[in-house]
């Protein structure tokens, strides 16, 4: 890490300070971002982009890393939490929106895709047949009201891109015995947009098991629906195993301690005569880890690498960055513990790049 002094005069550092203190930033991070965000404006002016989309649920932007290398310009973006909004603002040069139930639809910029990684809440469709026996109309809006992904309707409803793509987890098809992921798919056909989807896994491009639902979407209002789309990914060759994500100095910080890996084997030893698959995930060098969860921050123990000699160690933020296919030049602003739970939630990049460049070559033939 290279060290810069800057003399400031007394009224810049002050207004810089009240700025920082209020994003919740130290002064020398404010400064940082600053730079980044001029560096990132002159990088957008540069670039001929061929379709615009917009960023939902954006995490730390890894849907938007894909949708940047698919040729895209980001017209907006929305992201609640303030860490999260810390690294993106680091690495896009852009500050997402908080919270989006507040945010008019109107308001949001036009955009050719929109794209959402949007949470998994719990969907209420009680009252629903209550309605059909009276009479009423129900819509979209009456299934998913209170969730998150309503704010997903509402904004395709009130903009109409020609395209979305949404990512979520696995289970998301089993969530409710299947009702959850029902109600997401008849909104969004009662949106008038022809959907398909597919679970992935993302080890095809990263050396971990990751599997995510990818719904696509495409406008019939414009389009018809007399077509088809293939989730045609094309895997990365060779295939990817932990020994390339690993970097070859690692601070003796991340080398668990004696207490926590003796921990960790009695509760796997635990589990294990109980008849459960619980326990630590020691990733093989030569293949690929468990799933990277959220939760990682705590004691790391999904994927534990193995040292001769020592304890295991718990993946750096870095390797965790590559682990989800972020490229070294992603810039890391935040503590260990909030990288490890943004990287937790993020989505594999060279996976969602793969499915955007298929999403934007099927607009192109759906227009030819």
């Amino acid at each position: 890490m290279k060290q810069v002094h800057l003399r400031l005069e007394d009224n810049q550092y002050k207004e810089i300070a009240e700025y920082a203190k209020g994003a919740g930033m130290t002064v020398q991070d404010a400064i940082s971002t600053a730079l980044y965000v001029m560096l990132s404006r002159q990088k957008k002016q540069k670039k001929n982009r061929k379709f615009t989309f917009i960023d939902l649920f954006a995490g730390i932007g890894g849907m938007r890393l894909a949708f940047d290398e698919a040729g895209g310009e980001c017209v907006y973006s929305n992201e609640w939490n303030k860490f999260s909004q810390q690294t993106y603002m680091a690495n896009f040069g852009d500050m997402p929106d908080g919270d989006i139930t507040q945010v008019n639809a109107a308001d949001i910029p036009d955009h050719d895709i929109l794209v959402a990684g949007f949470p998994c809440q719990p969907f209420s469709i009680a009252g629903v047949s209550k309605k059909n026996s009276l009479g009423r109309a129900t819509g979209f809006a009456d299934k998913t009201q209170g969730t998150l992904f309503f704010d997903v309707c509402r904004i395709l409803e009130a903009k109409r891109p020609k395209a979305f793509m949404l990512e979520n987890v696995k289970n998301l098809c089993s969530h409710d015995r299947g009702r959850t992921f029902k109600v997401i798919v008849e909104s969004l056909n009662e949106l008038d947009y022809e959907i398909f989807y597919k679970v992935i896994d993302g080890q095809s491009f990263v050396p971990q098991h990751r599997e995510r639902i990818i719904i696509v979407g495409f406008d019939r209002r414009r389009y018809g629906n007399y077509f088809d789309f293939e989730f045609d990914i094309t895997p990365k060759e060779p295939k990817p195993v932990i020994a390339d994500i690993l970097e070859k100095d690692v601070d003796i910080k991340y080398t668990l301690s004696d207490k926590l890996w003796t921990y960790l084997q009695q509760y796997a030893a635990k589990h294990k005569a109980a008849g459960n698959g619980f326990g630590f995930g020691i990733a093989p060098l030569d293949g690929v880890s468990r799933t990277l969860s959220a939760r990682y921050y705590k004691d790391g123990s999904e994927v534990l690498i193995e040292q001769p000699g020592k304890n295991p160690r718990k993946l750096t933020p870095r390797e965790c960055a590559r682990l989800q296919g972020f490229p070294d030049s992603f810039v890391i602003p935040v503590s260990d513990t909030q990288a490890y739970k943004q990287f937790g939630n993020s989505v594999v990049v060279p996976l969602m790049a793969n499915v955007a460049k298929l999403v934007v070559a099927k607009i192109e033939q759906l227009e030819e």
